[in-house]
């Protein structure tokens, strides 16, 4: 009997250590692919006051929190100055990497300036000022990820206009430009020791790009700006990721048309990247189910390449904003810091239910004002660039911004009071980790 006691002893103890070995396979497991005890295409809760500053999510190390602040050179050219949080002058790149920002998105235009050298505006954002930019984020260790828009101005669903250098070119003429305009630049980058991450090519090209329509004209300047990167990536020994990027997801089809499309061109890219802002864009929920849609389909990573909420329905730079009393819709949380804070991390649990999601950059949180009144600003915008549209771009834009140029329709959405002070909204990116 004593024997037989002491087996079955031996026996639960060696089953208590198979169990507890399990267990934390299982566990492992489990940070490893996402997010804990959160299956894909749940839906996710939209309570407002959700925010609990904890990481109940475990995000993968890798999992980007950005930003896109394409902008700053502009704003701090016009005298825009930024502070901690105990009210201390502060670089905004340390703000932001102490904040939890892993990467920054910076747009490129190719020559977003008059025959005068006078600034289109939206940032002035011509490859010498992505450098500018590029070598702030490395002295705080933060990679780039990197915009063209093969274009002198905003390219976008409505608008991709041909770059004024190639104008008169031929597909093949297109084709070769974007190639070589993309190696030129790249290697700037290397040759400056800035760290890329991603590398986009086109901007929310959806059905047009680079003044093209057709899905196989569209796909043949993709693809020579994909194989650039490709190429300096190889000569460089780097790892550097290609990235697509369009918009309207809540339109039904939209991405499996766009993607299927890509796939039957034989597009060789790494990442399908969606803009996604909740007052336009559908819910949270229809997001999660056409990435993740995308993700099995096709075996593409996916991200969100930019997004935004608003803290205020205040116009602090008396421009008008996007998302104003009048005209916003769909809005799920309350319009202030907490609201916006709940928001992103609502995001954020979304995209770690979905496989191969690598993260989410937020759009422009520092475009604040630049001034005390419409003159001042006016006259800042002017002459730094720093709104979203000079009155100098109408010599290329003049339907658009040649018509409605000013300030940035933004600051209600931005990480940063009117003053430049974070908002509790920007340590989110921390916390969620």
């Amino acid at each position: 009997m004593r024997n037989i006691l002491n087996n079955a002893a031996f026996i639960e103890k060696k089953l208590l250590y198979f169990i507890l070995y399990i267990s934390i396979i299982i566990s492992a497991g489990t940070f490893l692919t996402g997010c804990a005890d959160t299956p894909n295409n749940t839906a996710i809760s939209t309570d407002n006051n959700s925010s609990n500053n904890s990481n109940s999510y475990n995000l993968k190390d890798s999992f980007i929190t950005g930003v896109d602040i394409s902008s700053i050179i502009s704003l701090e050219e016009s005298g825009v100055v930024f502070y901690d949080e105990n009210n201390n002058k502060c670089d905004i790149f340390k703000l932001l990497a102490d904040n939890g920002v892993t990467c920054i998105r910076v747009r490129i235009f190719n020559d977003p300036y008059d025959e005068n050298h006078n600034s289109y505006g939206g940032g002035h954002n011509d490859l010498a000022t992505a450098l500018a930019i590029g070598k702030r984020a490395s002295a705080y260790n933060i990679p780039l990820y990197i915009d063209f828009h093969y274009s002198d101005f905003w390219a976008d669903p409505s608008k991709q206009q041909v770059p004024k250098a190639w104008s008169n070119m031929s597909l093949l003429g297109k084709k070769l430009a974007i190639y070589d305009y993309t190696v030129n630049c790249l290697n700037q980058f290397i040759e400056n020791n800035i760290e890329i991450k991603l590398v986009q090519i086109g901007n929310e090209t959806n059905y047009n790009f680079c003044g093209e329509t057709s899905w196989d004209n569209i796909c043949t300047l993709l693809s020579a700006g994909i194989k650039a990167v490709r190429d300096i990536a190889v000569s460089n020994n780097l790892s550097l990721e290609t990235v697509l990027h369009f918009t309207n997801p809540e339109i039904k089809d939209n991405y499996s048309t766009i993607a299927a499309a890509l796939d039957q061109h034989n597009v060789d890219y790494d990442v399908f990247a969606t803009s996604y802002y909740p007052y336009w864009h559908g819910t949270l929920e229809n997001l999660n189910n056409v990435l993740s849609s995308i993700s099995a389909n096709y075996n593409k990573k996916v991200l969100v390449a930019e997004t935004a909420y608003p803290y205020t329905l205040d116009d602090t730079d008396y421009f008008t904003n996007n998302v104003n009393g009048d005209n916003y819709r769909d809005i799920t949380y309350d319009i202030s810091p907490a609201g916006q804070r709940s928001y992103i991390e609502a995001l954020a649990q979304t995209l770690c239910t979905i496989p191969n999601s690598i993260g989410f950059f937020y759009w422009e949180p520092a475009w604040i004002a630049v001034g005390n009144s419409y003159e001042e600003n006016s006259k800042k915008w002017n002459k730094y660039g720093s709104g979203w549209a000079t009155s100098f771009s109408g010599s290329y834009d003049p339907d658009d911004a040649g018509k409605y140029y000013g300030g940035s329709s933004w600051d209600n959405q931005a990480l940063f009071d009117f003053s430049g002070k974070p908002l509790p909204s920007l340590s989110i990116f921390k916390d969620i980790r």
